[in-house]
């Protein structure tokens, strides 16, 4: 669940409301019925899903139980149902990409019903704001997969498509990162104040940090083919053993969608192929890969409660969602002194904090209560948000989480070491 300690305005949440449903429909409007049909791999889903579900979470979390609402199609709320077990029976997830009905004409008429409902419903104002506010969080997080799962589809495509047209990228220097360092003491982290926070978030509670140091800038695409070109990929010595066997069994020498050619490296974008820009912060490495890294920088990975505590002075603007671009940018300008750059936005960074429970941490009751808690297990957190997350939608206690080895997310790092002081 979630909480939200200010009551909104009832005008202001329902434009926001509608302004992230348009948002959705504005991400979906260059796919055809075939893009927004396939499922890339079993951990995706297909743009469709994705539109659909959103849109189940309203009818079933909101919209069930009004008295004069009729659902659009009964069988969708089993079809487009995600995890929760409580509500009831569920399409298994790796068959998404079998659903070639009903059609993307279809969906976006689901869609359409229940925004008119929801506009009615709203209207009364007899609704829980706490579950209005979740449901728009909840369809922003699925506005940043909905580009994570298409640019995994569409890299399939030998004809490498773009999502739409290639940026003009406008070369930039190198930044050199320094390392920041932080005195250790008992501090606090977590969501406090007012405003939307997940559950896991928190509650606030206090951390003993030994004195750390943190690097001003995230590893770069640059940093990332020197690790390439020292053997990074052909040394065990520098892998988890998790890692090291994916290595071996998927064949990885490089991040996701890296290829060379030519002598030189390419990746691919939601603009299509493009050649690798040295001074952009590295992205779609796993865990493992970034753990690897930082052991050869003789280095780490910060924990979480160390990169909240660093990230405190950043600013929160950033290269998200809305700059249009898609893909991590390199850095413009230093930051000011002691402060962190591009703590938000471009790429989520990897923490060496696995994902768990804060202390206190309480499950709300109810089919809500699956948004979080019951994924605390076998997985690592990550922090500052991506170039396609929603500027709204992140804050300094935000914890993202993914298992070790995925690689598909906008997923990079920023190394940390003990205090040399």
């Amino acid at each position: 669940m979630a909480r939200a300690d200010i009551e909104p305005a009832p005008h202001a949440l329902a434009q926001r409301l509608f302004a992230t449903r348009k948002l959705t429909l504005d991400l979906a409007a260059p796919l055809s019925d075939a893009d927004a049909t396939i499922q890339p791999f079993p951990d995706a889903s297909p743009a469709k899903w994705h539109l659909a579900h959103t849109t189940w979470f309203f009818e079933t979390f909101l919209l069930e139980g009004q008295p004069r609402y009729r659902p659009f199609d009964p069988a969708y709320r089993v079809l487009f149902n995600s995890y929760y077990n409580a509500v009831g029976e569920k399409h298994p997830r790796a068959e998404r990409g079998l659903l070639s009905r009903p059609r993307l004409d279809e969906v976006l008429a689901y869609r359409r019903h229940v925004d008119d409902a929801m506009q009615a419903l709203l209207a009364t104002e007899k609704y829980e704001d706490e579950l209005l506010e979740l449901g728009l969080q909840h369809e922003q997080q699925h506005q940043e997969l909905i580009l994570t799962d298409l640019k995994h589809l569409l890299s399939r495509n030998p004809l490498k498509p773009a999502y739409q047209k290639q940026w003009p990228l406008t070369p930039i220097r190198a930044r050199e990162p320094r390392w920041i360092a932080f005195e250790g003491d008992l501090v606090e982290i977590g969501h406090a104040g007012a405003g939307f926070a997940f559950d896991n978030e928190m509650p606030r509670h206090r951390v003993w940090l030994q004195p750390f140091e943190i690097a001003s800038h995230p590893v770069t695409h640059g940093d990332f083919i020197r690790f390439i070109d020292d053997g990074g990929y052909r040394r065990p010595e520098l892998w988890l053993a998790a890692g090291w066997d994916l290595v071996l069994a998927r064949g990885w020498q490089a991040p996701l969608y890296w290829a060379r050619r030519e002598g030189r490296w390419h990746t691919f974008t939601l603009h299509g192929e493009v050649a690798v820009d040295p001074n952009t912060p590295i992205c779609h490495a796993s865990f493992f890969e970034a753990e690897a890294y930082a052991r050869w920088a003789q280095a780490r990975l910060p924990t979480e409660a160390e990169w909240e505590i660093a990230a405190q002075s950043a600013p929160r603007r950033g290269n998200f969602l809305e700059s249009a671009a898609l893909h991590p940018l390199a850095s413009r300008e230093d930051p000011a002194e002691g402060t962190l750059s591009q703590a938000f936005g471009d790429v989520w960074e990897w923490t060496r904090s696995e994902y768990g429970p804060y202390p206190g941490f309480r499950t709300a009751a109810g089919a809500v209560g699956e948004y979080n808690g019951k994924f605390m297990a076998n997985q690592y957190v990550l922090r500052g948000g991506s170039c396609a997350t929603p500027r709204e939608h992140i804050r300094g206690s935000y914890r993202n989480f993914f298992p070790a080895e995925a690689r598909w997310q906008f997923s990079g790092l920023r190394l940390a070491r003990d205090s040399r002081a």
